[in-house]
């Protein structure tokens, strides 16, 4: 054996060592490394699930009932044995395992305990039984593996602080180089199989590195070792701006420093355990991530030499279950050691603290339940301690959303349009990394996913491919598209023939599916809060369309005379009762004519009654009434608030409902509306609430009115919106007994997601590294991408199926630089000129928007029946 030969470590997690086809990756792996002339140590995890099924083991022996998940464990390695084609010779290795396990189990069984001591040996039994299955394989393959019990090399540190139960179950070892551990490795081969998770203490009893510890193995010995490189083999190729499991957007991330990748594993990735990272970094050991499904893919490459020296946002994480302590006290100010006071009662009770922010009277702080056991009576016990320094509340359960990258303070004036999908949020902390690394919002959990998405889209889908961002998920394994909101494939996926037939002689049409307009209004309809819906026609007003959705059920609301004509002329049954009319700024005229017709009239100004009192007299108004702050997906989308045009602000009810007085009018109707594009269920019954409370200055109210706004997912896949959960919240207030009705007039909800918009591509262009597809229409037909940065997919309907291997920004014919319908869209690289494209979720503010700038005719409208 060349004692002189370099190591290369490969960890393998629990995907990896799981499967047939995954082994016979493994074997080609390990050959091809070999072939570099370097020694091999497989560090090699439990099988996936295994540790979850011995902790149920556990359970079942103080119960007594163990028996049956012990022979399950013995199945499960047992099958994958034999699909590898290695029963006899596995069935001998694992046999001594299995007699062991057993004895410790029935030990428990009959004491009725489990002690940190034999949960430990418990657990360490996956890594163990699994790593004897790996040998045998690879020898079965022709290569000279041997086999290495892990703790008989790594060593627990001792920890002053540490408890029993972490000294046991969340272990610590010494990584420094160390010719003696090298020398016990190499003395047992040139290509060795061992455990990760498991280690020893100074009395030789197991102990365990805490879950993910696997990772932390692999570093420990790549730096005992001084290992020329570690290598993680997971299920992903390296590490992705964000979750590409449930963001195919996510883009790789092809270059990393240490500080880098520990900040976005502990900010939430789970490609590497954050503990991993300290001993490569401190002896300068590269770390490579690789999927083992994919070896020939790049992976991550880790370093202390930056990709790319450019400020630049990398990664967009969340952590959920976050609990803040908001600890409040007037006295703290300017008092001397308040802190480490606060600090030593928080480890008095074992608890880390990751995020601090302060101000002269509170400090606030994060628990990780990463890194933390947050019990209820760990907490409750930390709060009477801290009782008499200060009062301290629970925040919880929080996200934390951190933008990740390099030199985040200088590119702080570019994160101001992201900034603003924060602006419907409960921001409970803010903080900004020392070492310029991250930025850190802890908001309320169930908004975590959703931030994510949309920082991701703002900040880093649209960056061209460096040395640091690499592709997207979807480019990489396909387009990932999912499913939509009834788990069907999208109805333009299931209708693609009739659509391309419908684009034959044409250049680019809207067209609309009857039926899914049909099913958004039985959503709506079915509601058992609502008295009455209606239909905002301001975001699609097709004659056709409005009929479908009249038939439907729904009212109609206008917001201009113009649109009041256009229903009565596309609905001839429509009656006066059945339109709710909500102008701004309209003028004189336009109250007029909407009295005239009978139809309801709402006012959000004072103006017209202090005005023009002779026309509201005698007559029944609704009021608009600004909610004092707006909600959506875009400032230019918010209704509410100072700074919004909408609405008569709170304070000015009284005088509001005065001058209705004055003027011989009664208010019988209350309405406020937020924005549009929210998903927070608490939108809605905040604003009734609101509404309800403003009975007593106007007591002839019976209706109210909470507004629309429902979002839609922007992308395949999206959250739906929670119509049942929303049904339920407006229930729960129980109008009936307020004796009001309770109405709704949602737009976007009902059409966006029926309407595509299809366009035939017209050219396409490189230059340099960007790549280009025109298409037949643009910002003159669909504006909002040009005026809110809004997010529409877009397919090559012609060749749906193809491998999108390209990336391309999809463009118009308009005479401006931001007639852009999509930038960096993956489509199929065979893209060309008469191509179909099809930009989905347009049913809603596309047609009603559209204009002839630069005398182009806009896309006409078609229903599809």
């Amino acid at each position: 054996m060349g004692t002189s030969l370099p190591w290369i470590v490969l960890k393998f997690g629990g995907t990896s060592v799981s499967s047939e086809p995954n082994w016979r990756h493994i074997c080609e792996i390990v050959r091809q490394r070999r072939s570099t002339g370097a020694r091999i140590l497989i560090v090699h995890s439990a099988l996936s699930g295994v540790t979850d099924r011995l902790e149920k083991l556990l359970e079942a022996a103080l119960r007594g009932e163990h028996l049956q998940l012990l022979a399950a464990l013995r199945q499960r390695h047992a099958e994958l044995a034999t699909s590898l084609g290695i029963a006899p010779q596995a069935e001998r290795a694992l046999e001594p395992w299995f007699n062991e396990l057993a004895q410790l189990i029935d030990s428990i069984a009959l004491i009725r305990e489990v002690t940190e001591k034999s949960r430990a040996r418990v657990m360490a039994m996956g890594e163990l039984l699994a790593t004897e299955i790996g040998a045998c394989y690879l020898r079965s393959q022709g290569l000279e593996v041997a086999w290495l019990d892990a703790r008989s090399v790594l060593r627990a540190e001792q920890r002053e602080a540490a408890s029993i139960k972490a000294s046991y179950l969340s272990a610590t070892c010494d990584f420094a180089p160390n010719a003696e551990a090298g020398a016990a490795v190499a003395a047992v081969g040139d290509v060795v199989i061992t455990q990760g998770f498991i280690a020893s203490d100074d009395t030789g009893d197991t102990v365990l590195l805490g879950r993910g510890g696997s990772d932390t193995s692999g570093a420990y010995f790549a730096a005992l070792l001084a290992a020329q490189q570690l290598e993680i083999w997971t299920d992903v190729p390296g590490m992705f701006s964000a979750n590409p499991r449930s963001m195919p957007t996510a883009r790789q991330l092809l270059e990393l420093t240490y500080d880098e990748a520990q900040e976005i594993a502990t900010a939430g990735a789970k490609v590497l355990h954050p503990r991993c990272l300290l001993p490569v970094r401190q002896y300068g050991i590269p770390l490579f991530v690789y999927a083992t499904q994919v070896p020939q893919l790049r992976g991550t490459r880790i370093t202390a030499v930056p990709g790319s020296d450019a400020a630049q946002v990398k990664a967009i994480c969340v952590k959920k279950g976050i609990t803040l302590v908001s600890l409040e006290s007037p006295g703290m100010w300017h008092q001397v050691g308040f802190l480490a006071d606060v600090f030593q009662i928080f480890k008095k009770h074992g608890l880390s603290v990751d995020l601090v922010s302060t101000s002269e009277t509170n400090v606030t702080v994060s628990l990780d339940p990463q890194a933390n056991a947050l019990d209820s009576a760990v907490l409750a016990q930390l709060q009477a301690d801290l009782k008499p320094l200060c009062r301290a509340d629970l925040i919880g359960p929080c996200a934390s959303v951190s933008v990740v990258g390099r030199n985040i303070r200088s590119i702080l004036h570019q994160l101001g349009g992201a900034l603003e999908l924060f602006a419907e949020q409960r921001i409970h902390l803010v903080s900004q990394a020392a070492n310029d690394l991250n930025l850190t919002f802890v908001v309320d959990e169930n908004q975590g996913d959703r931030l994510v998405e949309g920082l991701h889209e703002l900040l880093i889908r649209p960056v061209r491919d460096d040395a640091v961002i690499g592709p997207t998920w979807e480019r990489l394994f396909g387009s990932g598209r999912q499913v939509s909101e009834t788990n069907v494939e999208p109805w333009w996926q299931l209708r693609r023939s009739a659509l391309l037939e419908l684009m034959q002689a044409r250049d680019c049409a809207y067209v609309y599916d009857v039926a899914t307009v049909l099913q958004r209004c039985t959503n709506l309809r079915s509601m058992k809060s609502l008295s009455r819906v209606s239909y905002a026609m301001k975001a699609n007003s097709s004659p056709e369309l409005l009929r479908v959705i009249h038939s439907s059920g729904l009212k109609i609301e206008c917001v201009s005379i113009g649109e009041i004509d256009r229903a009565f002329e596309a609905i001839p049954a429509l009656q006066a009762e059945e339109v709710l009319f909500t102008p701004n700024f309209a003028p004189r005229e336009e109250y007029a004519a909407a009295l005239a017709r009978g139809v309801h009239v709402t006012l959000d100004n004072l103006h017209p009654l202090e005005h023009w009192p002779e026309l509201f007299k005698g007559r029944s108004v609704f009021v608009r009434i600004d909610p004092g702050s707006g909600r959506g997906h875009h400032q230019h989308v918010r209704t509410g608030g100072i700074h919004s045009k909408f609405g008569v602000a709170q304070e000015d009810a009284a005088r509001f409902a005065a001058a209705a007085q004055s003027a011989g009018a009664t208010v019988v109707g209350l309405h406020a509306h937020a924005g549009s594009g929210v998903h927070d269920l608490d939108n809605w019954t905040r604003t009734a609430r609101l509404l309800l409370a403003l009975r007593e200055t106007f007591p002839q109210v019976r209706v109210i009115d909470v507004g629309g706004g429902i979002g839609v997912p922007d992308r395949q896949g999206g959250s739906a919106f929670d119509m049942a959960g929303l049904d339920a919240a407006l229930l729960a207030l129980d109008f009936s007994t307020a004796g009001v009705e309770l109405w709704m007039e949602p737009g976007r909800y009902v059409v966006a997601e029926a309407g595509v918009l299809l366009a035939k591509v017209t050219q396409t262009k490189t230059k340099g590294a960007a790549g280009y597809v025109g298409v037949a229409t643009g910002m003159n037909s669909l504006i909002r991408p040009a005026l809110y940065g809004a997010h529409h997919d877009i397919v090559n309907l012609s060749r749906l199926g193809e491998t999108d291997d390209g990336i391309f920004d999809v463009v118009g014919p308009i005479c401006e630089t931001g007639d852009v319908l999509g930038h960096d869209r993956a489509l199929p690289t065979t893209t060309v000129e008469g191509d179909i494209l099809l930009i989905a979720t347009t049913g809603a503010y596309g047609a009603s928007m559209a204009s002839h700038y630069n005398l182009r005719s806009p896309a006409e409208e078609l229903l599809l029946r």
